[in-house]
């Protein structure tokens, strides 16, 4: 089993030595690396010469973080694919093994649990994750962390890429339409460590993202109806409190 692991990257030299170093110490798997770069001028390019002279790289890629993962699935030969960005890392040298060991049951994708960085301090989940299901992440009572998710090659073939119209919600729209066709395989431990920024944890922010996912959620209404109205009134409920806070 092949693992294609994507890195989207613009002026990303402060973080991007440990996204590499992390890929790198993987144990047992075979791994290729990609990189979409979107027109970096600081010393990102630079490093990824030295660090990995045989990763495949993709210049001047614009249009937006959809696109770039796109254009990185598009270029992909590896059998499984992730995308793990520029200032995230894997949690430990075993990540790829382990996904491996749980995709050979026969699952189409995989996902785990991350750590949060922030402040220089992590940040561990609190007990165990909801379990997946179709009506549980149309809901909202089940999530999918993206720098821990992967997912076979053929599925992307299969249902499409990530829609680039979206700036926010691409990956929950990815995940409905993949969580409703197969189950994944779920992890519980650490995959990867998600570096947390201060325009990523504002008020603003977050009520964008909010408001888009809102719109996606809504393509599916007519899957899981009852899930979508429990997902309205978390809506209403969380909108409130971050209008609080804002």
């Amino acid at each position: 089993m092949k693992f294609s692991i994507i890195t989207c990257t613009w002026n990303s030299a402060a973080t991007l030595a440990e996204t590499i170093a992390s890929v790198q110490a993987q144990q047992g798997v075979e791994v290729e690396q990609i990189f979409v770069d979107g027109g970096s001028t600081d010393g990102t390019l630079a490093l990824i010469a030295a660090q990995c002279p045989d990763a495949r790289v993709l210049r001047d890629v614009k249009g937006g973080i959809s696109r770039a993962m796109n254009v990185g699935i598009a270029a992909a030969s590896g059998d499984v694919i992730a995308h793990l960005h520029s200032d995230d890392y894997f949690a430990a040298p075993d990540v790829l093994a382990a996904v491996e060991q749980a995709l050979r049951g026969g699952a189409m994708w995989a996902y785990g649990r991350i750590d949060v960085l922030a402040d220089g301090q992590l940040i561990h989940p609190q007990g165990p994750a909801p379990r997946f299901s179709a009506f549980a992440y149309a809901s909202g009572s089940a999530s999918v962390p993206h720098p821990a998710t992967f997912v076979r090659r053929q599925v992307f073939e299969e249902l499409g890429s990530f829609d680039e119209g979206l700036k926010l919600a691409m990956d929950i729209d990815m995940w409905l339409r993949i969580g409703s066709r197969y189950r994944p395989a779920q992890l519980e431990r650490v995959l990867t460590v998600f570096r947390e920024h201060p325009g990523s944890v504002s008020s603003a922010n977050k009520l964008k993202a909010r408001a888009e996912e809102r719109l996606v959620r809504r393509r599916y209404l007519w899957q899981q109806p009852l899930a979508h109205l429990i997902y309205e009134l978390r809506y209403l409920k969380r909108l409130r409190e971050l209008r609080a806070e804002a």
